[in-house]
């Protein structure tokens, strides 16, 4: 007898590859997990988002070890047959889900779609080719090649993998004396001049010819400033002119890249506008939905689904077009870093709901909570904020007025190489004493 009832084989099997326990992308409400066998390969942290109507999970170490991914779904295929699609959301499960889409014949990007949006090289190589604004840049495989490059243009510069993300690997270098000798770098690198202007993110979705969402936000703090220890946030621009600027821009770059329909995730730097309008240059860009608050605010604030979306386009049909209402606020978000090294056991934790200025919604570990150590960076955190204004100097008083006031204390749990903690076995957190902010009004 088989596995299977007879009406089942008329279930299309459909795999999704997920390593998020917050659950940024609503599985079951995207596809009916009735009429369709929908697997999971996640990691074990990512279980926590696997819905209970799943036909059956993997569970594999890390989501972007391709021959572990691959070995996880031809298990889910012997026993549910051949998938019919597969979705990977998150930027670093890109490409693997694309090498398996190319390997079981299944709609969806392919690699060489979406190189030019992992390879950070590539990246500006198109969008310079294209003749648009990117700081000068150069690849880099041993630190003579990042000394060369800047005997041409100049220190500082910015040292970062070609492929990587939420900043890992990440210098700014100030001169040749922060390099080693010249041993080749342990991965391929990209090396681009610094450019101190303000940092954005541009978030929406591309159908492939022009821009048909988008929100435009600025950095609070640094993606870099985080991974170092200090709070990140990010207001969205309620000036026309900007947005409008940063549009224009996004389009151009998006068309430099691709073809086809894609959610992006685009920073960019912005400038003081001159007779021209605000002066925009790349930075570089996802083919994905934006991380951290980024697809709760668009889902709470301006009624559209991005992680819906990328869902869609990956399994190869035309995007849903509903929507509920927009609200017409301004929104904006925060990240606390973990207060120590991860794994490690929340002690203390204030909550900031209710407090006026404040954040709409919080997502904090209770005292006794574990803060695993997880793939997903800028998911397990400290603690994380939502914030809703009429404008977006009222969103950035509810933010940094959070950010100074927020506390979170843990202990670090100790593994069989211990990190180190300090003498008491204790860290603390407070965003109070981290670097100056640049707010915007």
């Amino acid at each position: 007898m088989s596995e299977h009832a007879p009406d089942e084989e008329d279930r299309p099997h459909i795999v999704v590859i997920n390593r998020w326990r917050e659950r940024y992308a609503d599985y079951a409400g995207y596809l009916d997990h009735a009429t369709h066998r929908v697997t999971y390969v996640s990691t074990d942290v990512g279980l926590g988002s696997v819905p209970a109507t799943a036909a059956g999970t993997e569970v594999v170490a890390a989501t972007d070890d391709l021959p572990a991914v691959r070995a996880a779904v031809a298990r889910l295929a012997a026993r549910h047959g051949a998938p019919r699609a597969l979705v990977a959301l998150k930027e670093d499960d890109l490409l693997t889900g694309a090498e398996l889409r190319t390997e079981w014949e299944l709609p969806g990007p392919r690699p060489e779609d979406l190189v030019r949006f992992r390879d950070k090289y590539l990246m500006c190589r198109a969008v310079a080719a294209a003749g648009l604004p990117v700081p000068a840049f150069a690849a880099a495989e041993r630190p003579s090649d990042v000394r060369e490059f800047a005997g041409r243009e100049g220190w500082p510069v910015v040292l970062k993998p070609r492929i990587g993300s939420s900043s890992a690997g990440v210098r700014v270098l100030d001169g040749p004396e922060e390099l080693p000798g010249d041993a080749p770098f342990a991965e391929p690198m990209l090396v681009q001049s610094f450019d101190a202007r303000p940092i954005h993110h541009a978030d929406g979705v591309f159908d492939g010819t022009r821009v048909t969402r988008l929100r435009l936000s600025r950095y609070v703090n640094t993606c870099l400033g985080f991974r170092e220890g200090t709070f990140l946030g990010s207001v969205e621009v309620d000036d026309p002119a900007v947005v409008r600027a940063a549009e224009r821009a996004a389009t151009a770059y998006l068309a430099a890249l691709t073809d086809a329909p894609t959610p992006f995730h685009l920073e960019l730097f912005i400038g003081p506008a001159g007779e021209a309008g605000p002066d925009c240059s790349f930075l570089e860009v996802g083919a994905r939905v934006g991380g951290s608050e980024i697809p709760f605010i668009w889902r709470d604030l301006h009624g559209h689904d991005l992680m819906r979306t990328a869902f869609d386009l990956q399994l190869g049909r035309t995007p849903a077009a509903a929507d509920a209402a927009a609200t017409g606020e301004v929104g904006g978000w925060l990240l606390i870093p973990a207060p120590a090294e991860r794994p490690c056991l929340i002690t203390h934790v204030t909550s900031m709901t209710g407090l006026t200025p404040g954040p709409y919604a919080e997502v904090v570990l209770a005292p006794g909570g574990v803060l695993p150590e997880a793939d997903a960076y800028y998911e397990h955190v400290g603690g994380r904020f939502r914030f809703r204004g009429r404008t977006s100097a009222e969103v950035t008083e509810a933010l940094i007025h959070t950010a100074t006031r927020f506390r979170v204390s843990a202990e670090p749990i100790l593994r069989s190489t211990p990190a180190g903690p300090s003498p008491d076995g204790r860290t603390a957190l407070s965003a109070a004493h981290t670097a100056p902010v640049e707010v915007t009004g």
